[in-house]
């Protein structure tokens, strides 16, 4: 590249006197920081790229990695460890593919990177047979690199579509006649509060509360768009979500301040549009009637390895429209003296009852996971982290209070600790989830039985 090669134009005054894989080295580490600056250029110019730089956090950890990465890759033989080096690259390209950091862009920026260091190349002292045996180890390292790269990125990617996959086939075998009318009605308490705010006080009620926020709403935005994604049907709810929120309930909002016959009509339109949604939801649960699902078969919580589907998407969701989401992790405290002292089974009805609580608490557009033995991992959508303290906190509660049944009639009682932490704007959700596991851990050492966020581990 011209700026680098002006500025530096000779890599190193005495390319002449080393060998070639010195002089690229050399080069590499002159012109690190506007190599780096050059590749995550590429991204800041994509829209679709520039997502992953919005975030301080990320840009402070890629560009530094970014170097560390191409240093190390010009200063030394992958061939001296080989082992190391293809797990160092296979676990970039997973990272690569778990954050859905465009491929197409990481391709373009390496190209870039690879034109600069040709350049610089070019420009140094070296003779031919030099340079030619330098951009040879150039191109066959960062090849090499990228290759390995690639077939993370895209085992990882297929192991993520079949996941997706996988789930979409489970959330839609589940009982769909109970979700069918949940939504229903869930959409019906939606219009008649729109009524009722428009009946009220002579018709000057308070603000009119947007379909989009509602139970409804919710549902259609996060899980129906999992399970039944690509239908036409689901496009046109989405559509008539937007023209209620968007363009009917404005207009409504401006005849009830005038009165008179433009409200009725505004508001049959309005009833016209609930009846099509209803409709249109009635067939896409018909669509997919009578395929198969799995649930955890003990707690009847989503199975962990649907997780990476879940919160991929949820991240995106969040880095795309700003709404946040809030994670617990939650564990049963002393579990293990429940097993042995009383028994396996009567611990996996603990685990029951405890998801029973959490599963009645959370709304219907979050998810619960089994994450492990006596772990729940719950993603509680649209939900900033004073809300998720509180749901946190009703949960605790809730399984303080409550008397556990067990089957020769004798009473349990059990306390939970829970890790909060809330999305930050990191697109790799293992961080969030590191994050809730450090704030249960905080829980934990504090004495159990309560609620800790990761925003004060931080501050701490």
């Amino acid at each position: 590249m011209d700026q680098i090669s002006d500025d530096h134009p000779a890599g190193a005054s005495t390319a002449a006197a080393q060998d070639p894989q010195s002089v690229l080295a050399g080069i590499a580490a002159e012109n690190a920081d506007a190599l780096v600056d050059l590749f995550y250029g590429t991204f800041m110019q994509d829209a679709e790229g520039s997502a992953f730089l919005s975030h301080a956090m990320v840009q402070e950890r890629l560009k530094p990695g970014l170097r560390r990465w191409l240093l190390e890759l010009l200063a030394s033989d992958p061939d001296g460890d080989r082992v190391s080096f293809e797990a160092h690259q296979r676990a970039i390209g997973a990272i690569h593919a778990r954050v859905r950091l465009p491929a197409h862009l990481v391709m373009k920026g390496t190209m870039f990177l690879k034109n600069a260091l040709a350049a610089d190349l070019v420009a140094s002292p070296l003779d031919r047979d030099g340079l030619a045996s330098a951009l040879g180890l150039l191109n066959s390292r960062i090849d090499d690199a990228m290759c390995l790269m690639g077939e993370a990125y895209v085992s990882v990617s297929t192991q993520g579509a079949e996941v997706d996959e996988a789930f979409r086939l489970f959330a839609i075998g589940q009982d769909s006649t109970v979700d069918r009318e949940s939504q229903r009605a869930a959409l019906m308490e939606w219009s008649q509060s729109i009524l009722f705010s428009l009946l009220g006080n002579g018709g000057a009620g308070g603000a009119l509360p947007p379909i989009g926020s509602s139970p409804f709403g919710l549902w259609v935005h996060h899980r129906a768009g999992l399970m039944f994604q690509g239908s036409p049907s689901l496009e046109t709810i989405n559509a008539n979500l937007q023209n209620i929120d968007r363009v009917l309930l404005p207009k409504i909002a401006e005849a009830r301040e005038a009165g008179g016959p433009p409200l009725s009509a505004l508001t049959s339109r309005l009833q016209t549009m609930v009846d099509e949604i209803k409709f249109l939801l009635g067939e896409l649960f018909q669509s997919v009637a009578g395929l198969e699902s799995g649930r955890d078969p003990l707690t009847r919580t989503l199975n962990r390895r649907f997780l990476p589907s879940i919160l991929g998407r949820e991240t995106a969701i969040a880095i795309k429209g700003g709404a946040p989401f809030t994670l617990l992790m939650l564990d049963v405290d002393h579990f293990k003296r429940i097993n042995d002292g009383a028994g396996h089974s009567v611990g996996d009805l603990v685990l029951r009852q405890v998801a029973d609580v959490i599963l009645d608490t959370v709304r219907l557009s979050d998810f619960v996971f089994r994450y492990g033995g006596e772990e729940f991992l719950i993603a509680l959508i649209e939900t900033n982290a004073a809300a998720g303290i509180e749901i946190a906190e009703r949960i605790r509660q809730s399984l303080e209070r409550k008397t556990l049944n067990l089957p020769d009639g004798s009473d349990w009682r059990v306390t939970v600790s829970i890790g909060a932490a809330t999305f930050d704007g990191h697109p790799d959700y293992t961080h969030l989830i590191d994050l809730a596991d450090k704030a249960l851990y905080a829980a934990k050492q504090q004495g159990r039985n309560r609620t800790a966020t990761a925003q004060a581990i931080a501050l701490s």
